[in-house]
């Protein structure tokens, strides 16, 4: 059976600070319940990493990617902003470099829309963190909804050109 890879939905907007990468998820739940899936570790686990720590802004937590080959171990990871339901921010340095993410989730009828950003820092290689970032938010549907996880190898290389073209 041949199945159609995912297409690559992000966009890499400037802005006055430097460059972001944005991506958007849509989900069929209340607000409360994608939040949950972002920040409660045992739902995190599910599509990105576990973590341990006390919650809330202004705290640092520990956390270990949960599917990835090779990132069995813990980092640290600093909440930046945290506004239940409808914001999170966290930063974290690691190897790969310096990573600032947001999650914004608004409410849109009966659907909650999540609007994730990751902004770049100078020497952040798009064509590598956009699919990751792909495969990531679409672990999180795919275990927000029930359906069948993605295979990474679907996005990485295949996606790598078109985050490339951003630049």
């Amino acid at each position: 059976m041949t199945t159609t890879p995912p297409i690559p939905t992000g966009r890499v907007q400037t802005t006055d600070a430097g460059r972001d990468l944005v991506l958007i998820r849509t989900f069929r739940s209340p607000i409360e319940d994608v939040w949950a899936s972002i920040t409660e570790p045992e739902r995190t686990a599910r599509w990105f990493a576990s973590w341990t720590g006390e919650p809330g802004a202004g705290n640092t937590i520990r956390y270990r990617m949960t599917h990835e080959e090779g990132m069995d171990e813990d980092a640290d990871m600093t909440i930046d902003a945290c506004e239940p339901p409808r914001h999170l921010a966290v930063s974290a340095v690691d190897d790969y470099g310096t990573w600032r993410l947001e999650a914004t989730l608004a409410e849109d009828g009966d659907t909650t829309v999540l609007t994730f950003v990751q902004h770049l820092d100078e020497g952040t290689t798009v064509g590598d963190s956009g699919p990751g970032w792909e495969y990531y938010l679409d672990m999180l549907v795919a275990t927000h909804t029930g359906s069948p996880t993605p295979d990474f190898d679907d996005y990485y290389p295949a996606q790598k050109a078109y985050y490339e073209a951003f630049g």
